[in-house]
């Protein structure tokens, strides 16, 4: 997968994650609202952040040069664990946070989203995205409602009961 779009929006920067982001992105996993929207998953940041699979992009996301989020961009039908069940060819599943809680309720979370979005149809072949935020968390039910968003069906989701979000090119 390569994301085709400019690296920058007007606040922030996106790149690449590093193996040199595992100290900042292993803290992150122990601040309470990232481990209340993702309780169930050890990201294994030690293997995963130098290993380049054709199926994912990780993406920092900076404010200045300070680390402010994550987003992991995946083709469901090719990850390997198949953690999205039977999904069909061009799609897209966006994973997003921020890690500081001193940026949310800002509007970043909103550009790293759109700039997400942007990413995944700057490829003609994608027809949808998937999310996949967890049942109880109805602060980010409205938010991906707000951009443009369907909710489909509740589905349990590795050991999570999760909302499934779909976007349409459309």
């Amino acid at each position: 997968m390569n994301l085709k779009l400019p690296q920058t929006t007007s606040d922030l920067t996106f790149r690449r994650a590093a193996p040199s982001d595992l100290p900042v992105l292993e803290h992150w996993d122990t601040l309470p609202h990232v481990i209340a929207s993702d309780p169930d998953d050890d990201w294994e940041w030690e293997i995963e952040l130098p290993r380049t699979v054709s199926w994912r992009e990780q993406v920092m996301v900076e404010l200045s040069g300070t680390p402010l989020g994550f987003l992991q961009i995946i083709d469901p039908l090719e990850e390997e664990s198949h953690y999205w069940g039977g999904v069909g060819p061009n799609q897209r599943a966006i994973d997003v946070w921020i890690g500081p809680e001193i940026y949310l309720g800002k509007g970043y979370g909103t550009q790293m989203m759109r700039w997400a979005i942007d990413a995944c149809f700057s490829d003609a072949a994608v027809e949808q995205i998937l999310i996949d935020p967890l049942a109880t968390n109805t602060r980010a039910h409205r938010f991906y409602e707000r951009l443009g968003f369907i909710f489909l069906e509740e589905r349990k989701m590795g050991d999570s009961v999760c909302f499934l979000y779909i976007m349409r090119r459309s």
